[in-house]
């Protein structure tokens, strides 16, 4: 298949032993994960199932996301379900290989339990883990990215979640829904230059959009700031960074935002022009 038949949100991007390993949320029925493998980004294998819904799983619908991290010789899926309640929450599941299924690994969600929650993404620094996640608009209104300490083991959370920002913090953050709601979506923490970023998506006047904040100690526990301006706009969103196997930078992110015509963009990216918008913010701080 080429990338441009293929038919998924989110879409996220491993690379092991020289192969691409994509992953996403199904168009249409969301009751499990699929796998795309590549060996140069441009032509894919046909989609194989990795994860479906089965009787005794507690999430029930709405399964997003599926970020794979490959973490202490295992491989660990972060992604998110509504269970019979209605809430939303992310869960980890593991496999020993990337292409191979995988089985639930935390019992449930690992986000709070009374909470609406989505896009858990795992970050590790001084090696210990952590998770950053949204709290959904849809239960607070203005919905924030929180991080919290997992267990070693990915199995639980190991801390109370602490809040990194809001949404409406970003001065470019607009009320898509006209009820003063602002919208987190889709987290990933990189390293830049030693510049720790967090590429995250929310509505802009132009429509979801793909942007970037970034520490200021260049750590989890810094102040977030964000850039002035998304990095890309008109309808596209929930991306993540990686790099190819020459050592270039390279984003992916899904456009359009429309049910059933979404696909997986992959673009170059500069990283000098990304240090120069933060350096540019910091001066104006100052």
């Amino acid at each position: 298949m080429n990338l441009s038949e293929i038919n998924i949100r989110d879409p996220f991007i491993l690379l092991y032993k020289d192969k691409y390993y994509m992953y996403g949320s199904r168009v249409g029925v969301q009751e499990g994960f699929d796998v795309y493998i590549s060996d140069d980004l441009v032509n894919w294998s046909r989609p194989v199932s990795v994860f479906e819904k089965y009787d005794e799983f507690w999430g029930v619908e709405q399964f997003w996301a599926p970020e794979v991290h490959f973490y202490h010789d295992m491989f660990y899926m972060f992604a998110s379900f509504k269970d019979r309640e209605n809430h939303r929450g992310t869960a980890i599941l593991v496999s020993k290989t990337p292409d191979g299924k995988f089985e639930e690994h935390s019992k449930g969600a690992v986000t709070p339990e009374e909470w609406s929650c989505l896009d858990g993404t795992l970050y590790v620094e001084n090696d210990v883990p952590y998770m950053i996640f949204c709290h959904e608009w849809t239960q607070i209104k203005d919905g924030e990215m929180c991080v919290v300490r997992l267990s070693d083991d990915l199995r639980r959370a190991a801390s109370e979640p602490k809040l990194l920002w809001k949404a409406s913090d970003a001065e470019w953050a607009f009320d898509d829904t006209d009820n003063d709601d602002y919208v987190t979506d889709g987290p990933f923490l990189y390293r830049i230059n030693n510049k720790l970023i967090c590429m995250w998506s929310g509505f802009s006047k132009n429509g979801y959009c793909q942007a970037i904040a970034y520490s200021d100690n260049d750590k989890i526990n810094g102040n977030w700031m964000h850039l002035e301006q998304p990095l890309y706009e008109n309808d596209c969103g929930h991306g993540m960074l990686f790099q190819t196997k020459n050592g270039e930078l390279k984003v992916i992110f899904h456009r359009p935002n429309k049910d059933t015509l979404e696909r997986p963009c992959i673009l170059d990216i500069d990283e000098v022009k990304i240090i120069n918008a933060i350096c540019d913010c910091d001066k104006l701080e100052r």
